[in-house]
């Protein structure tokens, strides 16, 4: 992957955005298990990093994915994993489906404003009764006039108790479970919306995260993303994007885990010399760098593939797969060498062992992500590789 200046300036934009309004205030939304969506994203909107590669006509930069992956990757040096997420989902995971497939007219309404920060999204795809397997969804949109009349529930919504609108998954037909779903905008403020509750985490506390209810909320038929029948692809295409974002930004809290390891073993002394003296030590930690460094070039040739037009359903299901293995393994050996301090709330690297936790379960559990890939690769039982 080759950088350009731009990439760059990009990249010191997003960093400075990430020292200067979100870390100097992180405990704080941590303690109180929210952070100000709207005056963090308004400021974030201001510096145009809410639209890099979103068309220029609605906002954007019109800039490629590879300058959204920079981004992600800066995005990733928040000292807690709840507001990347969280400003990954306006980003990333809310708005492709939008920005690629929608009408002007939609796009103007709801994208637009988005991308100028002042307006706060969330993607509606989870259910209690399907996470991973999207194709399981019970939320309807009934056609009635010129109306969608929608009744379901959606679980683990990020930025649900904030979210100005929703992109919305629903079954539109009884068709085949993969060609009877949509895509559609509903604004939150629409009459049968219940906020039902505020999800208590055991990590990403500074993410607000909901359960929301749909009774007879009615919606204009206009507000439908695309064709209908198309959503569920055009999610599958959605979920490519965000776990590329999930792997990539990722990467700076795992490298912020073995700095902040390696700075306190050489301070903590133990049998007369510093922790890191130890062989053990130093040589887990150059190996946990190197992992993090391999997992990096994934997410760069992952990039560069979709860049060039490839599929890479593949490579971003072995990153975001890869990412949620070694935020564990990474988080739960450096927290090992802080000894009993690495037991404590409030030690940066316990936060990350309960933030990190997360990439192995959202935007498709591990287990997922391995069937994917076995199917690609013909290892499936039955199948000939």
């Amino acid at each position: 992957m080759q950088f350009t200046s731009e990439h760059e300036d990009i990249r010191r934009t997003v960093k400075r955005f990430v020292d200067e309004v979100i870390n100097p205030n992180v405990d704080d939304w941590e303690a109180s298990q929210t952070f100000p969506a709207r005056e963090v994203l308004a400021k974030a909107g201001e510096l145009g990093i809410l639209g890099i590669n979103k068309p220029v006509e609605y906002g954007g930069m019109g800039l490629d994915y590879s300058y959204q992956m920079v981004y992600a990757e800066e995005l990733g040096n928040a000292h807690c994993g709840g507001i990347p997420m969280a400003i990954g989902v306006v980003t990333d995971m809310a708005t492709p489906a939008l920005a690629r497939f929608g009408s002007d007219e939609l796009k103007r309404e709801f994208l637009a404003p988005t991308i100028a920060g002042e307006r706060v999204c969330s993607i509606g795809v989870s259910e209690p009764g399907a996470g991973s397997d999207v194709a399981n969804i019970r939320t309807t949109a009934v056609k009635d006039g010129d109306d969608y009349v929608i009744n379901g529930t959606k679980m683990w919504i990020t930025n649900g108790t904030q979210a100005d609108w929703i992109c919305l998954l629903c079954n539109t037909s009884d068709g085949s479970r993969h060609g009877n779903k949509s895509l559609i905008i509903v604004p939150m403020d629409a009459p049968g919306i219940e906020v039902a509750q505020k999800i208590h985490k055991i990590g990403m506390w500074s993410s607000d995260t909901a359960q929301l209810f749909f009774d007879n909320v009615r919606v204009p038929q206009r507000y439908l993303i695309g064709q209908e029948g198309a959503g569920f692809m055009y999610q599958m295409m959605q979920f490519q994007e965000e776990r590329i974002f999930g792997a990539t930004s990722i990467l700076r809290g795992m490298e912020q885990c073995v700095e902040q390891t390696l700075d306190y073993t050489r301070q903590r002394q133990t049998f007369g010399q510093p922790l890191i003296h130890n062989q053990t030590v130093h040589f887990r930690l150059a190996e946990l760098q190197t992992e993090i460094e391999a997992l990096r070039a994934l997410c760069y040739q992952t990039c560069e593939d979709y860049l060039n037009g490839k599929d890479v359903v593949k490579q971003a299901s072995m990153a975001k797969l890869k990412a949620g293995r070694l935020a564990r393994e990474v988080a739960d050996s450096c927290l090992q060498y802080w000894g009993g301090m690495g037991y404590t709330w409030e030690n940066p690297v316990s936060r990350f062992f309960r933030d990190g936790r997360l990439i192995s379960i959202g935007g498709g559990a591990d287990e997922i992500m391995l069937g994917i890939i076995c199917k690609l690769m013909g290892s499936l039982p039955g199948k000939q590789k």
